[in-house]
């Protein structure tokens, strides 16, 4: 959030606040209008607003146990996480999100229209598929791309520009992009709707196996001071146990990004790239107690052949988590992080190309629900 390379949202001792709140009024028993607004406190050298909207839909669904329906309509975070599972798109089991779920919550939530149909089977098993058509995140994969893969937890509302560090191609072959960040939600550029689909098998409520696939369909120019990235993905993951007890979850990423024309004197385009990540989380309770362990791959390969940046790399992180019930309303967290890999982006603009980093975070939170 400081406008450098690096794999935390800072990168020295910092002391940061956040209130957030959520509101769901359900008129009736087939409706629900959402709701989810912050307002933090963060160090002066941190970009980025301070105050707005994450999220807000309007969803119908029915009653019914055995045929579940929800019609979605608004902006919202798609369900595929198996992480970020508590209120307002929080992690049960950590502070800090995986590389996975802290790129979903810096880029990929889309303004659209979500279906999604259940059917609950008589031995409580359950299959559910669901579709998106969605416009507004025409950006996704500028961070990825010219920044890398990061750990954090800090969600960028609507219509916030988050920053990018000092490229050297930017001034040299990209000259109109906007070089202090990149706008992930804001609304519609190119007029093209993207799409997502995915289905769950849930076997009763100890496990379940999901798959996710995302096209934003963007046309790779450039409107205003930003590109049109065009950004797709498949998305795997499961999970085993139960939240109030012990749980082994995990996800996997495959993608790949692009931005810019067909050039005749550089091959390909100026920036594509494919991505891929992996995580595995075990996490386990014991009374007021949540012990959970976190072990993150990364990789980012260069796939446009031009002479411009490339954003190659490859790393791993591990995240140890102690948090602690102090009272039904109050939780206290104790957090190592460890991330290491180097980025061939900082090197050729200059810097360390050396990106490790580690963090201790201590956290109170405080749910007045």
């Amino acid at each position: 959030m400081e406008g450098a390379f690096g794999r935390l949202d800072f990168s020295d001792t910092a002391a940061t606040a956040t209130a957030e709140i959520g509101i769901d009024w359900n008129p009736s028993p087939y409706l629900t209008l959402h709701a989810h607004g912050l307002a933090r406190a963060e160090p002066d050298s941190f970009r980025g607003r301070r105050a707005g909207l994450v999220a807000g839909y309007l969803e119908l669904h029915n009653t019914s146990e055995k045929d579940r329906f929800h019609l979605r309509a608004g902006q919202f975070f798609l369900p595929t996480s198996r992480e970020n599972k508590g209120d307002l798109w929080s992690s049960p089991y950590t502070v800090n999100f995986s590389a996975i779920n802290t790129w979903m919550g810096q880029e990929v939530r889309p303004i659209g229209v979500d279906l999604e149909w259940r059917h609950t089977t008589s031995g409580f098993n359950s299959l559910t598929l669901g579709a998106t058509a969605f416009q507004g995140n025409d950006t996704m994969g500028t961070l990825l791309a010219w920044r890398g893969w990061s750990i954090g937890n800090r969600l960028p509302v609507f219509d916030e520009l988050a920053p990018l560090p000092p490229l050297w191609s930017l001034p040299v072959f990209i000259t109109d992009q906007n070089r202090e960040g990149s706008t992930p939600f804001r609304s519609d550029m190119d007029g093209r709707t993207g799409w997502a689909a995915r289905a769950r098998l849930g076997f009763t409520d100890r496990a379940n196996i999901q798959i996710t696939h995302v096209d934003n369909r963007g046309d790779h120019e450039l409107y205003g001071d930003e590109y049109s990235w065009k950004t797709y993905f498949t998305l795997v993951g499961a999970e085993i146990g139960h939240t109030e007890k012990t749980v082994l979850a995990a996800e996997l990423i495959h993608g790949y990004t692009a931005m810019g024309p067909f050039l005749t004197f550089i091959p390909g385009r100026p920036v594509v790239a494919d991505f891929s990540s992996a995580y595995v989380l075990l996490s386990h309770k014991q009374g007021r107690n949540r012990f959970s362990g976190r072990f993150d791959i990364v990789s980012l390969e260069d796939e446009d052949g031009s002479r411009g940046e490339d954003p190659t790399e490859d790393g791993l992180a591990w995240t140890i988590s102690w948090l602690y019930d102090v009272t039904s309303h109050v939780r206290t967290a104790l957090e190592f992080t460890q991330v290491s890999g180097d980025s061939n982006l900082a090197l050729e603009s200059g810097f360390d190309p050396d990106t490790s980093a580690r963090s201790i975070v201590l956290e109170v939170r405080y749910n007045f629900w």
